[in-house]
């Protein structure tokens, strides 16, 4: 089912809209699907809330193991703390350091993870060998 059709088998909401005006075709709200990908759907986000399930990493450590350049896990890192999947602590002894860890709303998606993994050991032939 794609998520247009998604979308359009949400049962419209009563809106204080004007008369004559069609609401039944435009739900309120967007799918749960569709808006739950929108928060982690990037290739980039994926990558770096995979990689947080491990435990709290540095920026530098982040890095590395995702191979992302710096402006775009900056740019991930940021987007994850403000939908608050992710939190940042600020170590001020020398040397100055950033760490990232998951909040519950982060760690809520272990399963989810878990789920996508089998998946793809089941469906995708790359990760069958």
């Amino acid at each position: 089912m794609s998520s247009q059709e998604l979308a359009e088998t949400e049962p419209a909401e009563t809106t204080d809209a004007e008369p004559g005006t069609d609401t039944s075709s435009a739900p309120d709200t967007p799918c749960p699907v569709v808006d739950s990908l929108e928060q982690i759907g990037s290739r980039w986000r994926l990558v770096v809330l995979h990689e947080l399930l491990n435990g709290e990493s540095r920026f530098n450590e982040l890095k590395r193991e995702t191979d992302a350049n710096a402006r775009t896990l900056s740019r991930v890192l940021d987007d994850l703390q403000e939908t608050g999947f992710v939190d940042r602590r600020l170590e001020e002894d020398s040397p100055v350091a950033t760490y990232y860890s998951l909040t519950p709303k982060g760690e809520s998606l272990a399963p989810v993870f878990e789920e996508i993994d089998e998946w793809a050991h089941e469906w995708l032939a790359e990760c069958s060998g």
